[in-house]
């Protein structure tokens, strides 16, 4: 009885080939997300990321030698990017706070209606007691550019344009509150008869109210 070996003998765990390779690693890096943001990075291992993938965790340390790497990864390709797009703004509008921050607000929205896990994961890391999420975006970035932003807020105070009490770091803190704790919470708040007409776009319009004129009433 002849044995057919026209095919090459597929090593057990290994992709298929590039195409399905790549498919994985991406899937892997949209459960590891997903876990963080759920659970915290600190709380989530390689091994809970391969059982929540369906696949064996050897499988998954192929893609992947370690947590940290995964996660180095996610920064670089997922994080930064929407991270970039918001601070970009600055440089774009140096000169005008009021368009510099509103615009904020709104691509603050518009990232957590694009991408669920950013501010879940971001508010969950900012307030959590293990530093490991800090400590990798420190170690990549450094403080630099958080620093060129409260900059950017002291200079505009200097110059007038920005109310001189406004602490430049806590001014993002109230950006996130006033965006991305909303949107990370308006899936729950569909069956509330009260909250339930709130969305991305009465969020962002309440935002930047509230940015640009506070409590105050607006003018008629």
């Amino acid at each position: 009885m002849s044995t057919d070996t026209s095919k090459p003998v597929r090593r057990p765990g290994r992709p298929a080939g590039p195409a399905a390779s790549k498919d994985q690693r991406e899937r892997l890096l949209d459960i590891a997300l997903e876990l963080f943001a759920r659970h915290g990075v600190a709380d989530t291992t390689l091994s809970a990321i391969a059982r929540k993938a369906g696949m064996t965790p050897a499988m998954a340390h192929y893609y992947f030698k370690t947590r940290e790497q995964l996660f180095d990864l996610l920064i670089d390709e997922r994080i930064m990017p929407a991270r970039a797009n918001i601070e970009e703004v600055f440089q774009a509008h140096p000169g005008d706070p009021i368009k510099a921050l509103s615009l904020i607000a709104e691509r603050l929205v518009a990232t957590n209606a694009r991408l669920p896990w950013f501010g879940a994961l971001w508010i969950r890391e900012m307030i959590s007691d293990n530093d490991i999420f800090k400590q990798h975006m420190r170690k990549r970035f450094g403080v630099e550019r958080q620093a060129a932003m409260f900059e950017n807020v002291r200079r505009w105070q200097k110059e007038g344009k920005l109310n001189p009490d406004i602490e430049p770091a806590l001014l993002f803190v109230s950006l996130l509150g006033l965006t991305t704790l909303p949107m990370a919470a308006v899936r729950r708040w569909k069956g509330d008869p009260l909250s339930a007409h709130i969305d991305a776009q009465i969020i962002a319009r309440h935002a930047v109210a509230m940015l640009t004129q506070g409590i105050s009433p607006g003018q008629g």
